[in-house]
């Protein structure tokens, strides 16, 4: 059912409300998981970190020699410990044989559950009443679940391919009859018969086309088979193998332990065998010798180097279902170290350089190809399929005319019970063109071997993608730098570069890349980054090149070659990306698999923790570790400036106190400001205090009032005007005999009452002049006992620091829920190979605003396609 519509809100503009959106819609802290397990569980086995901004610079063969080296020193140890127990060796971190039941080393984390809610959908096109085509459909899907569902439904090869796959239901589910070392499979087994040879390599149950197409161009090369099979003792069984992963080799040993077709004889039922005659024809017929193998064989019956391989590279990988689905020029690299790139065959501008290339009489260079197409063949060709260029020639008819043609296998070795699997066309098998003449110039021989020519232009026509990969001697010096990045929703090329510079003229390759999430499947998250850049000088005045993937969806990294002089250049790198909200993310499934298979998820998160352990690549759990420690020191330290301010508070009161006890004490008296006094003691005081103070006050307002009183019935008596009468002369001298009597009267009423309030008068100036001196004493004393400017500051600024704490403490944002907000987080790598020792290669951001702007003036990177 569609979403109902979230309420509008007419009260904001439209722009506020797209800004909401926005503002919803992306995560406000992007970040990206580093780290799966915490530092402490497995600090000694993480590479030492680089700090962000240092490159690694080296030969191009001396990061391969130190795995060799490392490799070697296993084997040898491994050796001397199986000596000592007098046992053979069995692979404790990839034993197939104990996982049997629990199958970690044939599918992947999530395996179980992705094809739970295939089947549940299934279910439900049943419901649908859709069942019959749902059936047909399984297959299709590529749910391979024998040896002969591998031919008939070739996995695809991208890593989208894959993703999709997962989505739609396609997951390589193995069912494997038995385990068994090599010396019980085979009556005479051999590391190699006559050397490694394309033509020893046959597909198995898995859906690794690609990788063994990859095998297959290089197994004719016995330097380069040799580069990766570094040391074994077939008597002890451990084999040992260096790949190379992200920009470095790693190494690994496995035992000889391998899957078999078959059950063992009376696995899953009785009978009745008492000589052991049924049980000894059973293996013989079905689990003895490379055709009884589950996965990859060699055709000869006894030659063991081809499954040890394919296990090695499953084992790196995690498990096998890892290695299925990919490109032939992935697994060229992957092998060899070299730098692939993807030719879509219809694009090719200058044939003729192409073909000197495929001629490779120098041998730089290694190639493959595949068919792709909407139906699942192309005539006789599979599509959706690998195959390898073992041969590019260019020859002379009988009629003196030249004649370009590739030699070209099949992984599967073979055709399928329909036919399908070779090229039907001219220079076939059996074809008019195959005169004597050309069957002993070529030294050709028909067969159902799974090789076949075809003219150069043929190839052009059928083959959709070519995969071209070039390689290093130790005349290479190799230099990368890897960061982080978060992606926008908008595409255009980063605010980060990176600035190569070269002091020697020469051939250059410079390959951006992300981290290969094959390594770590089930914990690739929900966005899928497709990688671009742009070079350019130092001066942003010429562009040299503007380099996108050939597909979105084949983009583990993207490369270029061209020839450079001496100076600065600038790489600008260019991510887009597309995000599947139906896929898991990191966090779900480290919580949810933690409980539902922890033996899984402690293989691959180690793999994602050493994958994302690189130079320049921020540990996202010890950031978080740090913030943590920050946070809890503020705290602490918050609580004991509180702490110190309440003390500090508490001071000043009781100085405020005891400044107020010493004013209102009568003169001679002390106080005790030791704070020993005893507990009553002080209460006692306190009252007393108290009292006192009250009693004092009431008297002095008493007497402030009476003298205003005074005041004021003098200035009325001023104010009233004198009667003056005339007296008779008959009572004059009575009048001034009475007069004088009561004159006098008067007069010492008056001075009475004049004494009486000047006296009065004089004790309230005296009061008021006492309290004023008190007043002034004690503005004295609170002043002297007033924190210092300094101190003052110190609050101030502890306050203010409080304020900055509090202000550091964003509010939390209320996501829409239900809605994931985006949080596209890419880890990035800059690698470069030169002929020149002294290359280097650093990250910078853009110098101004307009450098960075210039580069987006088209929305997409057009031009090479390498």
């Amino acid at each position: 059912m569609a979403t109902p519509a979230k309420k509008k809100d007419f009260n904001k503009t439209p722009q506020e409300l797209v800004t909401e959106f926005w503002d919803q819609f992306f995560v406000k802290k992007p970040g990206k998981v580093t780290r799966i397990f915490p530092r402490s569980l497995y600090e000694t086995l993480l590479p030492p970190s680089q700090p962000q901004g240092v490159s690694s610079s080296r030969n191009a063969t001396d990061s391969y020699q130190a795995a060799v080296k490392e490799c070697k020193e296993k084997v040898k140890r491994i050796v001397k410990e199986c000596e000592r127990t007098n046992e053979k060796f069995t692979d404790p971190d990839f034993d197939i044989e104990g996982d049997f039941e629990v199958r970690n080393c044939l599918h992947g984390l999530t395996h179980d559950a992705d094809l739970n809610e295939f089947f549940g959908e299934l279910q439900e096109l049943y419901d649908l009443g859709a069942g019959k085509g749902a059936k047909k459909d399984i297959k299709s899907r590529g749910v391979a679940r024998s040896a002969d569902d591998a031919p008939e439904a070739p996995a695809p090869e991208g890593s989208k391919g894959r993703r999709e796959g997962v989505k739609a239901g396609w997951r390589e589910t193995f069912t494997p009859g038995s385990v068994h070392r090599l010396d019980w499979i085979f009556e005479s087994p051999q590391w190699t018969k006559d050397g490694y040879s394309s033509s020893d390599i046959k597909q198995g149950c898995d859906g690794d086309c690609w990788w063994l197409a990859a095998v297959a161009t290089i197994a004719h090369r016995k330097d380069l088979m040799d580069k990766v099979c570094v040391a074994r003792d077939e008597e002890i069984g451990v084999y040992g193998f260096v790949f190379f992963k992200d920009g470095e080799w790693i190494s690994t040993v496995v035992d000889d332990n391998l899957y078999l077709t078959e059950e063992d004889y009376r696995h899953y039922y009785d009978e009745y065998d008492p000589t052991g005659k049924k049980a000894r024809k059973h293996r013989k017929d079905k689990q003895t010798g490379s055709g009884a193998l589950y996965f990859s064989q060699c055709s000869d019956p006894n030659e063991t180097w081809l499954p040890l391989l394919e296990k090695a590279y499953a084992k790196v990988h995690g498990d096998y279902e890892a290695i299925s689905g990919g490109w032939p020029g992935e697994g060229v690299e992957d092998m060899t170290g070299g730098v692939s790139a993807m030719l879509q065959s219809n694009r090719v501008l200058r044939k003729d350089k192409l073909w000197k290339e495929l001629v490779n009489s120098n041998g730089d260079f290694v190639f493959s190809c595949s068919a792709h197409g909407y139906a699942s063949t192309r005539g006789s060709m599979a599509n959706g399929h690998a195959y390898s260029i073992l041969k590019a020639t260019e020859e002379v008819d009988e009629d003196g005319r030249k004649v370009r043609l590739v030699k070209i296998r099949n992984p599967w070795g073979e055709r399928t019970s329909a036919g399908q699997g070779e090229w039907d066309g001219p220079w076939s098998d059996g074809s008019k063109e195959w005169t004597p003449y050309w069957l002993k110039k070529l030294d050709h021989k028909f067969g159902d071997d799974g090789e076949f020519w075809m003219s150069y232009q043929d190839m052009l026509d059928n083959f959709s993608y070519l995969y071209r990969t070039r390689l290093f001697d130790d005349k290479w010096t190799v230099v990368q730098q890897w960061t982080t990045v978060t992606v926008g929703w908008i595409a255009g090329y980063l605010n980060k570069k990176f600035v190569i510079e070269i002091k020697k003229a020469g051939t250059v390759v410079i390959v951006l890349s992300q981290l290969d999430e094959r390594y770590f499947q089930g914990l690739e998250g929900q966005y899928m980054f497709i990688l671009h850049f742009v070079l350019q000088d130092k001066d942003g005045k010429e562009q040299l090149c503007r380099v996108r993937p050939t597909l979105n969806w084949s983009s583990r990294s993207v490369s270029y070659e061209l020839d450079l002089e001496p100076g600065r250049y600038e790489v600008f790198p260019k991510i887009t990306v597309e995000r599947d909200t139906s896929q898991r993310m990191v966090e779900d499934v480290v919580t949810r698999w933690a409980e539902e298979n922890p033996a899984k998820l402690r293989q691959i998160g180690m793999q994602y923790d050493l994958a994302h352990a690189k130079g320049g690549v921020p540990d996202e759990d010890e950031i978080i570790t740090q913030r943590k420690e920050e946070k809890k020191k503020k705290e602490e330290k918050k609580k004991s400036k509180a702490k110190a301010k309440r003390e500090k508070e508490r001071r000043e009161k009781r100085k405020q106190k005891q400044v107020q006890i010493t004013i209102n004490m009568p003169e001679g008296s002390t106080v005790d400001t030791s704070g020993t006094g005893t507990e009553p003691d002080k209460k006692e005081d306190k009252k007393e205090t108290a009292d006192d103070k009250k009693e004092e006050e009431e008297k002095f307002e008493d007497a402030v009032e009476e003298k205003a009183n005074d005041d004021e019935k003098k200035k009325k008596k001023e104010e009233q005007p004198k009667k003056v009468s005339a007296p008779s002369s008959s009572s004059k001298s009575a009048g001034d005999a009475a007069a004088g009597e009561g004159k006098n009267t008067e007069k010492k009423d008056g001075e009475k009452k004049e004494d009486t309030a000047a006296a009065e008068e004089k004790k309230i100036e005296e009061k008021i002049t006492g309290d004023e001196k008190k007043q002034e004493e004690k503005e004295k004393v609170v002043e002297e006992r007033k924190p210092t400017a300094a101190a003052t500051e110190e609050v101030e600024e502890d306050l203010s620091e409080d304020e900055e704490e509090e202000e550091e403490e964003e509010p939390k944002i209320e996501y829409e829920e239900g809605k994931i907000p985006w949080n596209a987080v890419c880890v990035v790598g800059l690698r470069v190979y030169a002929q020149d020792p002294d290359v280097t290669v650093t990250l910078a951001t853009p110098n101004t605003a307009e450098e960075g702007a210039s580069l987006v003036m088209d929305q997409h990177a057009v031009g090479a396609t390498m």
